[in-house]
């Protein structure tokens, strides 16, 4: 799926209205995490997922009337895995979802969305606050703030100033929560700017760049071969990076602890330079591609360049979960499915 931001952004330049769903918390095992988000157009249509099934028919419902008398609600669901249960979802679980009306009239909303997707495409860490009235119905654009460490966005408002100052003293740390002292405020943050680098742009990176661009990843594809990295060949990219070598990536491509890297590049020694690279960096994934042959010789080169155990430990290769593939999309999503794993937390052998 796209960045949910860029959806909300198209359609205010559109000028459609639509309804946002945000997850606000959850408990136990429900399917999605706090501060999912769904968009809910007129037409009823969904863009994005906070769990399916009637969980989202639910909200769905709901949001008719949020669209007739524009109020905002917070509703809680309770997900249970009996069947006759009024919601018929086997997770089990609960989570609490605000149900928004966004104007595409409203310049105030319009501005801090547009604001929020900037921030989200160059990568840069902010939080987003909204005000949920406990005796007006209604958020507006006036109703809601992006604050960063070193600049703040939105209407000036009195009550903010202690929520402000907690959010930079803790910058951080903070977590998605509906605060409810002196009056009510939705706490968002947006730390995690989930990067896929895949660096080499044959066909198995056509293939996982697909795959990471719907799995809401920031996709970028790197590769000094401009007749490989180019938009015609990546067309779901965000970012297509010709180089002129594959030196130096830390100084081109923005690498931090939640980027991950998948080193799919024409031969050994194009791997090898750019993987002796990467562990210098602190990625959450280092993958590459190869055989279990090819790891042992690599893991050795790596220790007699002077890496350590524990930095080879951080390789995953051979790249992707154990399914047997073959073909490229076979390992496009073997891939794809790897990265889910460690995006969710699963420790598991790397073999």
């Amino acid at each position: 799926m796209d960045d949910i931001y860029e959806k909300m952004n198209v359609l205010l330049r559109d000028r459609q209205d639509f309804v946002v769903a945000t997850i606000v918390s959850k408990s136990g095992s429900a399917p999605r995490e706090a501060g999912t988000k769904m968009i809910v157009k007129r037409d009823f249509t969904l863009i994005g997922s906070i769990g399916g099934g009637m969980l989202e028919a639910m909200v769905t419902k709901l949001s008719s009337g949020v669209f007739a008398s524009r109020e905002f609600v917070i509703k809680d669901f309770i997900l249970i895995d009996k069947k006759d249960s009024s919601i018929d979802m086997v997770c089990g679980g609960g989570v609490k979802v605000l149900i928004e009306y966004v104007d595409p009239y409203d310049g105030d909303a319009v501005s801090i969305y547009q604001k929020a997707g900037e921030l989200k495409k160059q990568g840069l860490e902010f939080v987003l606050i909204t005000k949920v009235h406990k005796d007006i119905p209604f958020i507006t654009g006036k109703d809601k703030w992006i604050c960063t460490e070193t600049a703040f966005y939105g209407t000036e408002d009195h009550d903010l100033q202690r929520i402000t100052k907690s959010i930079r003293e803790n910058f951080n740390h903070i977590e998605i929560e509906l605060q409810e002292e002196e009056g009510r405020y939705l706490i968002e943050p947006f730390y995690r700017f989930e990067r896929v680098c895949i660096i080499g742009a044959g066909h198995i990176a056509q293939k996982i760049a697909g795959f990471t661009k719907e799995l809401g990843f920031y996709t970028v594809v790197v590769d000094d071969r401009k007749e490989f990295a180019n938009k015609k060949r990546f067309q779901t990219a965000d970012e297509v990076r010709a180089l002129s070598s594959l030196d130096n990536l830390s100084n081109k491509i923005m690498i931090n602890h939640d980027s991950y890297i998948i080193i799919v590049t024409r031969g050994h020694s194009y791997d090898m330079k750019v993987l002796a690279q990467m562990l210098k960096t602190d990625a959450k994934y280092i993958g590459v591609i190869g055989s279990s042959k090819k790891r042992d010789y690599t893991y050795q080169e790596l220790l007699q360049e002077g890496f350590t155990k524990e930095d080879v430990k951080r390789i995953y290769c051979p790249i992707g979960l154990r399914i047997h593939a073959e073909t490229p999309e076979e390992i496009a999503v073997s891939i794809a499915a790897e990265l889910i794993k460690v995006r969710r937390g699963q420790a598991y052998d790397r073999g």
